[in-house]
């Protein structure tokens, strides 16, 4: 099976509606492994890698994220797969 790798860059309203931790359950629920954090700025960075059909769908879902989020951008940039990860984290 090959994996894909990308990361994601959410603008909007997703700090402080649980984004991280419903990202973690589908991440976890789909198989993917990555890690999720906040930045600074009033974005969410994550980092999602596994195959391609269940990288597709973790992006679907985080075009929309948990109920209370509004997510206004959503940047996506291919990564090289580094087959480090065993799983999915939230990074503080």
């Amino acid at each position: 099976m090959e994996k894909i790798a990308v990361r994601i860059f959410l603008s909007g309203k997703v700090q402080g509606v649980f984004f991280r931790d419903n990202a973690k359950r589908k991440a976890d629920f789909l198989g993917v492994v990555g890690w999720i954090r906040n930045l600074e700025d009033g974005r969410v960075e994550a980092l999602v890698e596994g195959s391609e059909d269940k990288v597709e769908e973790m992006i679907r879902w985080a075009k929309r994220g948990p109920e209370e989020a509004e997510v206004d951008q959503i940047n996506i940039n291919k990564e090289n797969c580094r087959n480090e990860l065993e799983d999915f984290k939230i990074i503080s």
